[in-house]
Formats: C-alpha cells, sequence, structure tokens
C-alpha cells in the first residue's frame, strides 16, 4: 500500500464507526522504540459517523513520500525496517493521527518514537580492597534506550544472584557482603538491551590484611541518590553501611506532605525489616508497608512506585545498643502523566449564545492545557476566552462558523492525554462574524489603505462598512465607506496630514450587521517643510553671510541644511546642520575671485523640505573691509548687500580718481 493513501478517506463502517456516533479515538499510539532491522507499527482505531479519513503526522507536518510508511487499513501506520544503523533517524520524532469527518478533526496525543542505542561507559567499576567479612560494592554506568539490563561476571562467569550475600541494585551496582577468599577475583559489568550488548573493564575484588578492629564507627559507604521516576516503576534507594559491630539500617521519610500536593498521600504505615526495627529519627515518618522490601543489608525498594511515595527518604545507620548514627538521605519524585477529571460535552447551540467547554486534568507535575479547534491551536480573541489555567474554554458569541470539534490536550513531561467535544450550530444562520485581520498602513500625507482577512465562508454576506475618525475626537459619524463582497480592502483618501486615525469594520449578510471588528489605529504621514526664501551678502573676497526668516512656528521645522560649491563643479559640500533657532550662517576661508551656489533647506521628521538657492560672486572684491569712516564709503548703505558688479564699480572709479590726483601733483611739482 502507497504513502499516498495516508491522506486518502478510509471508510471504516466496518470496524466499529456507528453511523451518528462522536468522532472519538478507540485505541491512539504510544510511545515506542525503533529497533534496527525490525518494522514498527503504531495503531490508530477512531469511531465515528462515516465517512473517515485518517492521515498522519510527524513533528507536526505530514509525512513525506520519502518517510517509508504505509497506511494500513485500520488507520494504523507501519513504518518500515531500517536496513542500517546509519539510515535510522538521529533523533526522537514525534507521531499524531488524524482522523475527520465531516464534523470536524482530530488529533492524538502525541507518540514518540525513539532509536534503540546503547551508549558506550560512561564509568567502568573500579578495583577494591575489603577486609574479610567487609562490603564490597561496585558500580557501571551506561545510558541506551531502551534502559539496559544490568548483569555481573566473576573471573569470567556469569555471577549468579542466588547467594543471599549478592545484592544487584539497578543502575549498575553490585553488593558483596561478608567478603571472604572465594570473592576475590575480576569482576565486569555486562549491559544488554535490543540495540546492542557491551562489556566494561575489568575490576579487582583483594582482601587486605589484618584483622578488623574490635570497634568502629558506623559508616555509610554510599547514600541514596535523587530519583525522578514515573509512576509503576520500581525505586530502589541505596544505604550500604559498614561499621564494627555491624551497623541496623533504618529509613524514613521526612516532611507531612510528598513533593506534589495535588495528590493526598495516604496514612503511612510501619516498615517491616528482616533485623530487629531500629529507631526512627523523630523528624522523620515512618514509610507505608505496601510494595516496600529490604535487598541486601539496608537498600530500600519500592515496587509499582505512586505519586504518595515522592518525598525525601533518610537512610540512617545506627551501632547497636547505643545513640550513635550516621545519616544519608536522597529526594524521590514520583511523576504521573496527566488523567482527565473532567472531560469537555460536546453542545449544540443555536447563533448568537455562548458556549462553554469545561476540562480539568490532573498529574505530576501539574498538566498543561491547550485547546484545539479541528487540530489547531486556539489563542484568546475578541470570541475566545480561556480562563482558569485555561481549563474553561468559552465562545462569547457564537457563529457558524464556529462548528467543530474541538480538542483539549494536557501535558507535561510524564505524557500526554486528550479529549474531545463537538459544537453543534443550530437555527437561522443570524449576522456573519466579525471580520478579523484588520490591517491599515499610511500612503501618503493624505492616504490610508485599510485590508482584511477574506473570511471563512462569505456566501451570506452582501458587503462591508469601514468608520474611520481622528482619535480624541468625541464619538460621531466619522467617515463611512462602503465596500462590495469579495473586496477585501480600500483606501481613504483626502485626509489631515500627520493625524491618528480609529477604524472599525463590520460586515453585512441578509440577517444584519456583525459585531464591529477589534478597532485598529492608523496615521497618515505628516507634510514636509515648505521652501525657504533667503539671501547672501558678501563682506570680502573670501567671506559670505547667508540669512533666512524662520518659519512663524517652529514646530514643523526640525532644523535647517545648508549646501555649497564652487561653479563649474558638479557636486554640492556639505551639509552643514544647523538648529531650528539659527536663521543665518557665515562662511569664510572662501576662494578669492571665485563663483558660489548656496543651497539651503529645512527639514522634520517627515524628511527634507524643498530647497531654494543664491548665486555669489567675488569677482574684484578685497581682501579685507575697510574700517567705518575710511576711504570712500560708498556702497555702506543700509539698504542691503550690493551686488558684486556694482561694487567693482565703485572700486574702479575709485581708482581713477587716485590717478589722477597723482598726474595733478607731478604737474605743479614741475
Amino acid at each position: 500500500m502507497g504513502l499516498g493513501l495516508l491522506l486518502l478517506p478510509l471508510l471504516l463502517q466496518g470496524w466499529g464507526c456507528a453511523a451518528g456516533s462522536e468522532l472519538a479515538f478507540v485505541r491512539e499510539p504510544g510511545d515506542v522504540v525503533a529497533a534496527r532491522e525490525r518494522p514498527l507499527v503504531l495503531p490508530c482505531q477512531v469511531e465515528g459517523e462515516p465517512p473517515v479519513s485518517i492521515s498522519w503526522q510527524r513533528d507536526g507536518l505530514a509525512l513525506a513520500n520519502d518517510s517509508g510508511a504505509t497506511l494500513m487499513p485500520d488507520g494504523s501506520l507501519h513504518l518500515a525496517a531500517m536496513a542500517t544503523r546509519h539510515s535510522l533517524p538521529s533523533r526522537a520524532h514525534e507521531y499524531h493521527c488524524v482522523a475527520q469527518n465531516r464534523y470536524g478533526r482530530l488529533v492524538s496525543r502525541r507518540a514518540r518514537v525513539q532509536l534503540a542505542s546503547l551508549s558506550r561507559f560512561h564509568q567502568h567499576p573500579e578495583s577494591v580492597e575489603v577486609q574479610r567479612g567487609g562490603v564490597a560494592r561496585f558500580q557501571c554506568l551506561i545510558r541506551g534506550v531502551p534502559e539496559p539490563s544490568i548483569s555481573w561476571e566473576h573471573n569470567g562467569t556469569a555471577l549468579s544472584t542466588a547467594d543471599h550475600r549478592v545484592t544487584l541494585l539497578p543502575g549498575g551496582i553490585l553488593h558483596i557482603t561478608s567478603v571472604s577468599q572465594a570473592d576475590v577475583g575480576t569482576y565486569r559489568c555486562v549491559a544488554r538491551n535490543v540495540a546492542n550488548t557491551r562489556h566494561s573493564q575489568d575490576a579487582q575484588l583483594t582482601l587486605s590484611g589484618g584483622s578488623p578492629r574490635l570497634l568502629q564507627e558506623p559508616e555509610i559507604l554510599s547514600g541514596p541518590q535523587n530519583l525522578t521516576l514515573t509512576v509503576h516503576q520500581t525505586a530502589v534507594l541505596e544505604c550500604i553501611a559498614t561499621g564494627h559491630p555491624r551497623p541496623l539500617v533504618s529509613w524514613s521519610r521526612l516532611g507531612a506532605q510528598p513533593l506534589h500536593p495535588a495528590w493526598p498521600p495516604r496514612a503511612p504505615g510501619p516498615l517491616p525489616f528482616a533485623s530487629p526495627t531500629p529507631r526512627l529519627p523523630a523528624d522523620g515518618r515512618s514509610i507505608g508497608v505496601e510494595g516496600i522490601q529490604v535487598l541486601g543489608t539496608g537498600n530500600l525498594m519500592i515496587s509499582d512506585v505512586s505519586v504518595q511515595h515522592s518525598g525525601v527518604y533518610v537512610c540512617a545507620a545506627n551501632r547497636p545498643g547505643t545513640r550513635v548514627r550516621r545519616t544519608a538521605q536522597g529526594v524521590l519524585l514520583v511523576q504521573a502523566p496527566p488523567e482527565f477529571i473532567q472531560w469537555p460535552q460536546s453542545l449544540s447551540k443555536p447563533p448568537g449564545s455562548r458556549a462553554i467547554f469545561t476540562c480539568v486534568a490532573q498529574g505530576a507535575p501539574e498538566p498543561r492545557l491547550v485547546w484545539l479547534k479541528n487540530g489547531k491551536v486556539l489563542s484568546p480573541g475578541d470570541n475566545i476566552q480561556l480562563t482558569h489555567n485555561n481549563s474553561t474554554l468559552m465562545l462569547a458569541r457564537v457563529s457558524a462558523e464556529d462548528e467543530a470539534i474541538y480538542q483539549c490536550v494536557a501535558e507535561n513531561s510524564a505524557g500526554s492525554n486528550q479529549a474531545s467535544a463537538r459544537l453543534a450550530v443550530t437555527g437561522d444562520p443570524g449576522p456573519p462574524p466579525a471580520p478579523r485581520g484588520l490591517r491599515a498602513m499610511a500612503l501618503s500625507t493624505s492616504a490610508i489603505r485599510v485590508s482584511w482577512e477574506p473570511p471563512p465562508s462569505d456566501r451570506d454576506i452582501i458587503g462591508y462598512a469601514l468608520h474611520l475618525q481622528p482619535v480624541g475626537e468625541p464619538a460621531g459619524p466619522g467617515l463611512q465607506e462602503a465596500v462590495g463582497k469579495g473586496i477585501f480592502e480600500h483606501v481613504f483618501s483626502s485626509l489631515e496630514p500627520a493625524t491618528a486615525y480609529s477604524i472599525r469594520l463590520w460586515a453585512y449578510s441578509a440577517q444584519g450587521a456583525s459585531r464591529d471588528s477589534a478597532s485598529i489605529h492608523a496615521s497618515t504621514m505628516g507634510s514636509t517643510p515648505a521652501a525657504l526664501g533667503f539671501s547672501t551678502r558678501v563682506l570680502n573676497a573670501t567671506s559670505v553671510q547667508a540669512s533666512w526668516e524662520l518659519p512663524p512656528q517652529l514646530g514643523p521645522v526640525q532644523g535647517f541644511k545648508l549646501f555649497h560649491r564652487k561653479l563649474p563643479a558638479a557636486h554640492f559640500e556639505g551639509p552643514l546642520l544647523l538648529d531650528s533657532s539659527v536663521s543665518s550662517f557665515l562662511y569664510t576661508d572662501l576662494e578669492p575671485a571665485a563663483l558660489y551656489e548656496l543651497r539651503l533647506q529645512a527639514f522634520n521628521g517627515n524628511g527634507d523640505g524643498d530647497s531654494s538657492a543664491r548665486f555669489v560672486s567675488l569677482r574684484d572684491m578685497p581682501l579685507a573691509t575697510p574700517e567705518p569712516g575710511a576711504g570712500c564709503s560708498c556702497g555702506q548703505g543700509a539698504g542691503g548687500p550690493l551686488p558684486g558688479a556694482v561694487v567693482g564699480v565703485h572700486v574702479g572709479l575709485a581708482a581713477l580718481v587716485v590717478c589722477l590726483l597723482c598726474l595733478l601733483l607731478r604737474w605743479r611739482h614741475r
């Protein structure tokens, strides 16, 4: 069967799809481990009114044609065997089964598919030297998917666990009590799972010389480690103690409440020990006897753990007949996947009414709730309200487009779960829903373009109405424009520059007007400053002063830009940026006898205004300005600067008069 069938409808009447029943999963996929050269089947069975189509997603996307997956007749997904280790996926993938009929779409809980693997040893057992009659401890550490089983070999032969002195603990730990000469030799760890088998390096066990001291203080060689488990797993808390005489080991749990108060603890009972019952710490509480036993000389095993077993566990080693003791503690955290204690119920509502779905789940840690509509995540909006940590979904005003299958998905680090309900909309269709996705963009100083999303179905819509009004003005008719069916944008023109407007939209059908859309704000572009008139005054052959009048209102102007160029150069130098309060500028160190062009423009936040230009000639100008009252005072009138040509004429006449005077003086002396 080809992969193309993953997207084709399957007629499922033959295996339990009762007509008229709610679309629901009879069997959902779960977390599995994929092994090399072994095919894998992810189950998926649904019930509901036919025809029902089934498809699959991987990591949130539809399966690709090269995924090696085949849809089976009952809706399950067959994943082909991988020929080599390198062809297996390098990471875990999440799969979802998707079912759909005419009432809506349903997505299964996530199924995590992991690649079977076995790492190299992270820790090899280390050689130990133990006194005769003492305790030997070996440990190896290795990771794998699934968790590997650990066994041990002594001198190359499988170590028998029938001997009560030998205790194997999860996590690759080996205890040997009352060590004798027969225990001397090499030990190694063997790890196995479906992916591989690995052997650790050898470690030596030797006996130390000398006899044990008559009196040795209790000592905990290895105490309990922090553990995080899922319900129904087995917890083993290690406690290995030495001393002479041999210490008595006891256990207690601290605190009056477990780590997850949402799961009330059962009344604890006494813990049975093979040895005489030891004294419990004053701040501890006893541990319930159900499913609890002691391994070896003091290791605590709790089978089929529940959330009630979470807590801080204390191991105490007491010297018999005294109050001398040593303690060590570890935290056991038991997680539980989400379970529903209240499921959403299917509803039938008329248009315009409210619809409320409630979903309550418990788990450890507390589950996170997400709502889906036909398989897509719902986010709060005008018509969608999520309250009470997402446990309540309310549709404020039901419309025809709200008819769908709604799912409550609960997830935490221990797993996921889902529950679904259907909303049926009955009676007259009512007015259309409020338009969505209203957007606006300024086109110029006087125009704004408004657009919105096409509705899912516009067969009942006959048109739209847009309302525009300056922000801050009292509510009034404003500016209203009608837009025909099938058009989803409009341009408002002839607006004021640099003005903010409030814009709303609603749709019309034969049944009336929809609710207003969420209003948005948009502003037209501001105008740039107008061209400024300015004048120039030649002070000498190298200096020119440019002056201009400031605008009556400085608000529209943020500053001025002044450019200059020496003709016939093509490019201007500058700009010189001047503050909006400056009304003149003095150019110095210009080139004598040159012709210049000056250009001035004002600017603001909307851009640069139009520029104005003046031409200035420095030909025939003196290098320095005459002192007041000295020489000819021509050209110093109060009427403003003279053109360069007039100044040149005055200078020429003055030179001619001086020459004539010199000639007359020489003639008289003769």
